[in-house]
Order: C-alpha cells, then structure tokens, then sequence
C-alpha cells in the first residue's frame, strides 16, 4: 500500500468522531456504559503511565466507549508470564505476542487468540486497509489471523556498520562492501595502521550473513533455490564457505580473540561490526555508541514470517468484549492523535510540536519510554525533529523494496517433532557462539555439530518439514 494512502487515513483521523462511522461507534455518555479493556504489553513500566492512560481514556470514552488498562511486562519475563495468565484462564482482552516473545504461531494454534478473520471485513476494516497485504499474509496461521500486526519495517536489512572515523581516514568506499569477502583489504588496512582498532567485532550473539530463512533453527530453505528443497544450514556450501572465511579473518587477527564469549562492549574501538537495520539505523546506533557510524546492506532483505509477525496484539479468545477490542484496536492503527499519544505521551509535558509532522521530546519523556513499535501502526506517528519528516515515506521504500520469501505463511506444525526440535536446541547452544566466531577449525567442528544434529533427530525435522511445505505449496 502506498504512503499516501496512509497519510490520508491519519489525516482522516483528525477530522473527528467521524472516524469511525459504519464501525459500530458511536459517543457514548453513560459512564456505565464505557467497557475498561486490559491489555498486556511488553516492556518496563514508564513512570507517568497513569498521567497518559488517563488522558487516553478521556479521549476513548468519548470516540468508542472504551477505557485502556494496560499492563506492562519486562522483555525477559513477557513470554513466561503471558504462558501463566494464559493458562490460568484470567480474563484479560489484549496481548502483545509476536515470532519472538508470547508465541504467536502457538498461543494462535492451541486457541488462546480469538480468529479476528471474520471483523476484518466490518469492525476492523480500516486497519485492515491501513496495514500492508503483506503483514497480514505472514500473520495467517491456518487460515485465520490471530493478530493485528503492528506496522513498521517489514524486514530487517542485515548491515555492515562501519565506524566512520575511519572510512573517512582512509577514504574507505563502504556503499560498495556487501559481502564477508567484500570487507578482507579493508581489514588488512585498520589491521596494518591501527593497532587499538578491532578490524571485525564479533560478539557471542553474532550470525552469519543472511541467505538462509530458518523457519525452525536450522532448518529451512535457501532463498535462491528455486527447488525450495528442505535443508539443515549446517550442511550448505554457503555456510561452509562463510564459515571458512571467518576461520581465516580470525587467524590473520582481523577478529576479536574473544569473539566466541564476548558481550557487546561499546568501549572497543573497533572498525566494522554486523548489524540488522532498517532506513535511518545508523542514527540509532549513533547515539547508542556515542560516535558516528555508516552502514552499507549487505544482502537483499527477505520479508519472512518471523519479520512479518515481529510485532503483533492479539485479542484473547476469552474477551469478553471481543467487539470492542477489535474497535479498539480499529482507532489504534488509524487514529492519529491516539496512537502519538500512546507513544510518545502527552504533548506540552513529554513532548512540544514543532510543525504538523515533527515533535521535540521534553525532559520529561524519559518519565514515558516505551516500545514505540509495539502499539500499533508506526507510520502514522509524528516524527522526532532530528528526523526527516520524509521518514515514513522513506520506510516504505524500505518494504516496497524488499523480497518476498517464497514460503511467506507456510507455518510449520512442530507437534510432531517437538522432541527433536528440544534436543536440536540444545545442541545448537552448546555449539553456535563458537563456530561463528572464527575461532576453530571449521571442518572439526562443522562434522562434531552436524553429526549431533542427526544423533537429535534433525532428518526427522527435514523430512516432516518437507512434507507439509509440499502439501502447503500444493494449495497455492
């Protein structure tokens, strides 16, 4: 869906109650009549959560009849905690779940989410036409959507990040470095003339480059192969010829000795490190690391069903007012003034405008931090005033742009396998930090790994993978 599409529904959200006319909505006056819906959401709490809530719901009560209670959940704790409220069977309505914390794919199969298939046609039908095709094509599980996707960068642009001290120093022609290869004269150079600078900083959650979609770590498919035949990543020519290049980097002291155990320490000093980005990353890590860095992709990014469920809310089965959240959900992705006020708190007290699209955070906003990402659809916030105000159009650029799997919503059923996926699992922990970090010998440790994977049972995985994505491709 085009930008401008977007901006005309976030301008139609100005304009009024109107809104919301033909979605089941009307101003309501009886204080006895507003539904509270209480939603889970991940991350801390934010100090002045009740100042925003309260004014939140000034504005819901009067627009849909609704009242938010929202409750927060530390990132660590969300996934366990979301499993305990679900399988307690306490009543709650909303539910922050995604492909890495509150299980999406599982709590959608097992029937903790209600199917909001059949309200995308009525209540929910402006997030439906708001929110790209392709989000809700990677949120369908089984023929239902348990969750409304949260729009943003559909996928993630695996990136070299280059300090750009030293590009400039040496005049270093980085928008031309792509591949691990791609990078070796480049280290040789910081190795030979700066010898506190770490040429390649690897840290122990490091991965490989990105050619492979692992639709169960490892197994999956090749994105180039056409043959879409099913694959341990391990046993790859890719891997092996990636890895081999790391072996070498290590051994010619390009890479940090500590590469297998390292913890991302900002206070090395170090030349080109792998990030996964989107449009304007370079500025986030900017002011993360407190110097300036610049970024060049490094493969074509891949809209998968792990980035296209990468932030959801979904409604639980057991709302008692399943209408009304999905009402609420309606306004959250298309209402303008709501979802800035969710995200950024209230203006004249965590933030000020500068114009119609860019904002100045307050000395206040630190005491309302939260997840922007995590509460709707991004693209139809303000931007910060040391951003462009073309930012969103710009994102959209980003995911126009970007390739889709050739297995987008294939959902792979594990209850056959979930034995061997635990085992796997275990094997993949004991062995992934140190076979990327270039510090052993590759074809030692590849066959020690791959021989572990077939003692655990990954054929079975590869075979029972293969026989429902061909019945899955069968249908399409």
């Amino acid at each position: 869906m085009k930008i401008k599409k977007l901006i005309a529904l976030a301008t139609t959200a100005l304009v009024g109650a109107s809104i919301f006319a033909g979605c089941s909505s009307t101003a309501t006056s009886k204080k006895s009549d507003v539904v509270t819906l209480k939603w889970y959401t991940i991350g801390a709490e934010p100090k002045d959560l009740q100042l925003v809530e309260d004014e939140a719901n000034k504005y819901l009560e009067e627009k849909i009849g609704v009242n938010i209670d929202m409750n927060f959940i530390d990132y660590g704790e969300y996934s366990q905690k979301l499993g305990v409220i679900i399988n307690s069977g306490e009543a709650y309505d909303l539910a922050f779940t995604c492909s890495w914390a509150g299980d999406y794919l599982g709590n959608a199969r097992k029937g903790a989410f209600l199917d909001l298939t059949p309200y995308l046609d009525n209540i929910g039908s402006e997030m439906k036409e708001a929110i790209d095709d392709r989000f809700w094509s990677g949120a369908e599980v089984d023929g239902g959507i348990y969750a409304v996707p949260n729009q943003k960068e559909i996928c993630t642009a695996p990136m070299w990040v280059f300090t750009k001290e030293y590009v400039d120093k040496y005049n270093i022609p980085y928008t031309e470095l792509h591949s691990l290869e791609d990078l070796e004269p480049w280290l040789k150079l910081i190795k030979e003339n700066e010898p506190d600078v770490t040429p390649l900083y690897i840290t122990k959650g490091f991965s490989a480059p990105q050619y492979f979609e692992q639709l169960v770590d490892p197994v999956g498919i090749e994105y180039e192969d056409d043959s879409l035949v099913v694959k341990n990543m391990f046993e790859t020519d890719k891997m092996k010829s990636t890895l081999e290049t790391l072996r070498k980097y290590y051994q010619a002291g390009y890479i940090n000795a500590d590469s297998a155990t390292a913890q991302d320490d900002k206070s090395v000093k170090r030349f080109v490190t792998k990030g996964d980005g989107q449009p304007y990353a370079e500025v986030l890590w900017s002011k993360d690391l407190k110097y300036d860095v610049v970024a060049s992709q490094i493969t074509d990014s891949y809209i998968t069903n792990a980035s296209t469920t990468g932030s959801m809310i979904a409604v639980s089965k057991n709302s008692k007012n399943p209408d009304k959240a999905v009402e609420f959900l309606n306004l959250l992705n298309t209402d303008e003034y709501i979802r800035n006020l969710l995200n950024y708190g209230i203006e004249g007290t965590h933030y000020e405008s500068v114009n119609d699209k860019q904002i100045k955070l307050t000395d206040k906003a630190s005491d309302y931090s939260v997840g922007y990402y995590t509460l709707g659809n991004l693209f139809i916030t303000k931007v910060l005033d040391n951003e462009p105000e073309t930012k969103w159009d710009e994102f959209q650029e980003f995911n126009d742009a970007a390739k889709e799997s050739a297995v987008l919503g294939f959902k792979f059923d594990t209850s056959k396998v979930t034995n061997e996926i635990a085992a796997i699992n275990n094997v993949l922990e004991e062995f992934k930090s140190t076979i990327y970090s270039g510090s052993v010998d590759v074809d030692e440790y590849l066959d020690k790994l791959n021989k572990k994977l077939k003692d655990q049972g990954i054929d079975r995985v590869i075979e029972e993978m293969q026989t429902q994505l061909d019945a899955w491709l069968a249908e399409q």
